[in-house]
C-alpha cells in the first residue's frame, strides 16, 4: 500500500470518529430502555383475609407503574455506612440496603437524560401505563370463596379523548385446561367538564366460561357513558298483561318495563397497613375497607293485570344515591 493511500484511509477514519461524536452530542438522547422498561408490573400488596386455618392472606395484585424512578437521593452519612460498614444489624437491614444499591446500580448503568427530572413519564404524553392483561384467580377464604383479579404485565395505551368502550382482557382458570380469555371491555374517557362525573358502564352483556364444575356466566361491558360515580342503569323486565279493547275483547300481550339498577362506586375507604422504611409514601400492604353503598333514591310504580286477570305492581328506580 503506498503512502497516499494510506494517508487518506488514516484521514476518513479520524473524520469518521469526529464527526460521529459531533452527530451524537447533538441529537437528542433518547433512553430506549427507560421508555420502554418504565411502564411496568410492580407487586402491590393486599390483604383480603384469612384462609380455612385461620392463616391471614396476602395477594399480590400489582399495579402499574405510571412513572420511572428518577436517582436515589440518599444521605451522605448513609452512603457511607453503606461501603465503609458491610455488616448489618439485621437480615432486614441488609436486604434494605442490598435493594437501594441495586436501584442505585440500575441508574447508573442507565442514566437519565440531562433535562429529566426526578421523575419522567414512562409513556408519551398521548399514551398511559394500563394493564396489559388481568389473571382471575379465586381463593378460598375463611368466609367464603373469593375472586382476586391480578394484573400479569403492563404496557403504554394510547389515551382516549372521549367516553368509549375499549377492550380488556381476563384470564379465567389460570394455568388448567379450562383456561380462557375473555375481552370484558372498560370504559375509558377524559374526565368530564362536571366535577364528580367520570365515563362509567351503562349496558352488559354476557360470556360463558366453562369450569370442572359448572358453566359460569361473566358480565361484559357493551356501552359506556359520562355518569356520576353511583348512577342508574336500565334493566329491562317482561311481563304478561292483559287489556281489553272498547268492544271488551280480552287480549295478552308484553308489557316492557325498565325497573333499573343502581351501580357505581362510592368512597372507598382502603387503608394503609404497612409502609416503606425507606419511602413512606410508598404503601407495601393495602387493607380492602368497606365503602358506602350505592342505593336506589326515588322509586315509580307500574300496576298492570297479569295473565291471571290480577292487579300486579312493580316498582322501578328512578335515581340513586351514596348511602352514607
Amino acid at each position: 500500500m503506498d503512502m497516499p493511500t494510506l494517508g487518506l484511509l488514516i484521514l476518513l477514519y479520524t473524520l469518521h470518529h469526529v464527526l460521529g461524536g459531533v452527530l451524537t452530542e447533538h441529537m437528542e438522547p433518547r433512553n430506549l430502555f427507560t421508555e420502554r422498561a418504565c411502564c411496568r408490573r410492580q407487586s402491590h400488596l393486599v390483604y383480603i383475609g384469612r384462609d380455612i386455618s385461620g392463616t391471614p392472606v396476602n395477594v399480590d395484585v400489582g399495579k402499574c407503574k405510571s412513572h420511572c424512578g428518577g436517582p436515589i437521593k440518599t444521605s451522605s452519612s448513609h452512603a457511607t455506612a453503606m461501603h465503609v460498614n458491610p455488616r448489618h444489624s439485621s437480615m432486614l437491614d441488609y436486604l434494605r440496603n442490598k435493594k437501594l444499591y441495586q436501584v442505585k446500580s440500575s441508574d447508573t448503568a442507565f442514566p437519565h437524560t440531562p433535562d429529566s427530572s426526578n421523575k419522567d413519564p414512562s409513556c408519551r404524553a398521548d399514551l398511559t401505563c394500563e394493564p396489559t392483561s388481568l389473571r382471575v384467580d379465586k381463593v378460598m377464604l375463611f368466609d367464603g370463596l373469593r375472586e382476586v383479579e391480578i394484573i400479569e404485565d403492563c404496557h403504554c395505551e394510547v389515551k382516549v379523548s372521549q367516553c368509549m368502550r375499549v377492550p380488556a382482557l381476563k384470564i379465567f382458570n389460570f394455568e388448567t385446561p379450562y383456561e380462557t380469555v375473555i375481552d370484558v371491555g372498560k370504559c375509558a374517557g377524559s374526565k368530564a367538564d362536571q366535577e364528580g362525573f367520570s365515563c362509567v358502564p351503562t349496558k352488559f352483556d354476557a360470556s360463558l366460561v366453562e369450569t370442572p364444575n359448572k358453566v359460569e356466566l361473566v358480565q361484559t361491558v357493551e356501552t359506556c357513558e359520562m355518569k356520576e360515580g353511583c348512577y342508574r342503569i336500565p334493566y329491562i323486565e317482561y311481563h304478561y298483561e292483559l287489556t281489553y279493547d272498547p268492544n271488551g275483547v280480552k287480549s295478552e300481550k308484553l308489557k316492557e318495563i325498565d325497573v333499573g339498577r343502581c351501580l357505581g362506586s362510592c368512597a372507598t375507604g382502603n387503608r394503609c397497613l404497612l409502609r416503606s422504611a425507606a419511602n413512606p409514601e410508598d404503601c407495601l400492604l393495602w387493607a380492602e375497607g368497606p365503602g358506602n353503598a350505592c342505593v336506589p333514591q326515588g322509586y315509580e310504580s307500574n300496576t298492570f293485570l297479569n295473565q291471571h286477570g290480577q292487579l300486579r305492581t312493580v316498582l322501578s328506580i328512578t335515581s340513586c344515591l351514596c348511602q352514607c
